[in-house]
């Protein structure tokens, strides 16, 4: 695992690189267009350059169900009944093998060009992150570009029982129909639905894949020997990993077996050790499974702080409430990856939202400066895109559709060089506070000490509003503790002078200014010398007009 904080940008090159501002509801990829991979140019890297980005994450490049089609360049047309919107989803997998032909230039040569977009992307400085689907792939998977020593799914498949050497759960007897797609026997669906009629709300594209458990049995797990499906996975992971891949994002990890992750995630790091895993898992009952047995080098902060980040800023919550986010998961705070957005929710700036981007930026504070911890960005978060169109398939919902043929309308006015001045002051903010925080030594890499304790008594300082917590950098001492206390203590023959920093946000973006109490417990936890600082001395932190105040000190 990384030892200091990095920055993903998550973006989806159809949507991202598509410049047109007027895409019509539910419109062909013909009349709305799309983006490519070589939309992403040094332009764009100069951009995320400047919000401190370290990691690319390219969703939706392996190859999807869609209703487009390319049947003249040899690739077989999808039914359109089992796909959702017109461009499909990015999670319904056609081929694990190929990349999507419409982010081509020329469809001959798609992988060529994907190959090139992660050769400068290298060159730029960044690594590539990719969507690693394992839980499920499309009705229609069919792999066109299937190495010569794999094979495909289902191939020598028992459909009448379960067994481990299946790739697919069937219901012997029964039939799945949609539209004009039919299915004999009917296999399961890929959100654990076990029946031949899911529902519009299920994910009627996706079939489920089989790792080996029983699920009409008690799930009882079938792992020795090794189940068929292990294999395939595995050879998928090494083949991109083959081509530069630096990290898989994982899907829906946690509807996988975790005696799955071990074998795996230990089997690819043997071959490529730089390779990084990050896991979707919502469960927190499963997060120390999947991190220390299943050997991922980060997981999903969604139900944890990201959900009481939106509360506390649509003012359901109270401030104080964050502490125990991070006292719920302790020593694996921070190897969780911190976000505002992405695909999956809904826009900071939607109605559905904080209808208003500038509101959450006290909550972006706190996300990326918290702790050591990864943060991502999704797509046009730093312009406020509200993701309020309604552009098909999804309908408005305040997420810019992962379904259909359409474009961030800030983001392509940012592209062409055209924001409005509310989308160039947030861009800039984002910039500060990006920078700031990847430039301090107290951010990347310190330790944190939370301050809201110490203030649940000063009336100065309003614990309902606002958070405060201090970061601190040691020329001598790189080691993590998140707790208040502790045996660990910096040694006094420091060469260098060690950092403080204290962040402060309010959440109502109501106040000035407060006055912070800077307890004993800190000074004796980090060993911090008396003189410039002191124990139950008050600290006056400014906000500025976005609600966020910080204060260095060099101890």
């Amino acid at each position: 695992m990384m030892d200091k904080k990095f920055i993903i940008y998550q973006l989806l090159p159809r949507i991202f690189g598509n410049t047109n501002e007027n895409c019509h509801p539910d419109g062909t990829l013909q009349t709305n267009g799309t983006g490519k991979f070589s939309s992403i140019n040094e332009s764009v890297f100069e951009h995320l350059h400047t919000l401190g980005v370290t990691h690319i994450w390219y969703t939706g490049v392996i190859e999807h169900a869609t209703k487009a089609s390319f049947e003249e360049y040899g690739i077989r047309r999808d039914n359109p009944s089992v796909i959702k919107g017109r461009a499909g989803s990015p999670y319904a997998i056609k081929d694990y093998y190929d990349v999507n032909p419409y982010l081509a230039d020329s469809v001959e040569n798609r992988m060529a060009e994907f190959e090139d977009l992660v050769q400068r992307t290298h060159t730029a400085g960044f690594k590539v992150v990719l969507d690693f689907v394992p839980n499920h792939l499309a009705r229609e998977y069919n792999s066109d570009s299937l190495p010569y020593w794999a094979k495909d799914f289902g191939i020598g498949d028992n459909e009448n029982v379960f067994s481990p050497d299946n790739n697919y759960y069937y219901l012997p007897g029964e039939m799945f129909s949609m539209g004009t797609y039919h299915e004999r026997p009917a296999k399961a669906t890929g959100n654990d639905c076990f029946t031949a009629n899911p529902s519009v709300n299920d994910w009627y594209e996706t079939v489920k894949l089989n790792y080996g458990v029983d699920y009409m049995n008690g799930r009882k797990g079938h792992f020795y020997p090794i189940p068929k499906t292990w294999y395939m996975m595995n050879d998928i992971l090494c083949f991109w990993a083959s081509k530069g891949v630096d990290a898989f994002r994982c899907d829906m990890a946690e509807l996988v077996p975790v005696e799955f992750w071990e074998w795996c995630i230990r089997e690819v790091k043997h071959k490529y050790p730089k390779v990084q895993f990050i896991a979707e898992v919502y469960n927190p009952a499963e997060y120390s499974s999947y991190m220390f047995r299943g050997g991922f080098d980060y997981l999903y902060d969604k139900v944890g702080l990201y959900d009481t980040l939106k509360y506390i800023s649509q003012g359901y919550k109270s401030s104080s409430e964050i502490t125990g986010c991070w006292q719920s998961i302790n020593d694996m705070q921070n190897h969780m990856l911190n976000f505002l957005e992405n695909h999956d929710e809904q826009r900071v700036a939607s109605d559905f939202n904080l209808g208003n981007a500038f509101k959450g930026i006290p909550s972006l504070a706190v996300s990326l400066m918290l702790n050591k911890a990864p943060f991502m960005i999704y797509f046009g978060q730093e312009v406020g895109e509200a993701g309020m169109l309604e552009e098909g398939f999804s309908g408005k919902d305040g997420r810019t559709s992962i379904f259909d043929w359409c474009s961030a309308p800030s983001v392509a006015r940012m592209l062409k060089g055209k924001s409005y001045e509310s989308e160039k002051e947030l861009l800039e903010y984002y910039q500060k506070l990006l920078t700031f925080a990847m430039g301090n030594k107290a951010v990347t890499s310190g330790e944190t000490f939370d301050l809201q304790y110490a203030n649940y008594h000063n009336d100065l300082f309003d614990t309902n509003k606002c958070f405060v917590f201090a970061r601190k950098y040691s020329c001598d001492n790189s080691a993590e503790n998140f707790h208040r206390g502790g045996n660990e203590l910096h040694t006094e023959n420091t060469y260098k002078r060690d950092k403080l920093v204290i962040v402060a946000v309010d959440f109502s973006q109501s106040y000035n200014s407060a006055k912070v109490n800077l307890p004993d417990d800190m000074f004796r936890f980090w060993n911090i010398p008396y003189g410039q600082l002191n124990p139950f001395e008050q600290v006056e932190m400014q906000f500025d007009k976005y609600g966020v105040a910080i204060a260095e000190f060099l101890l």
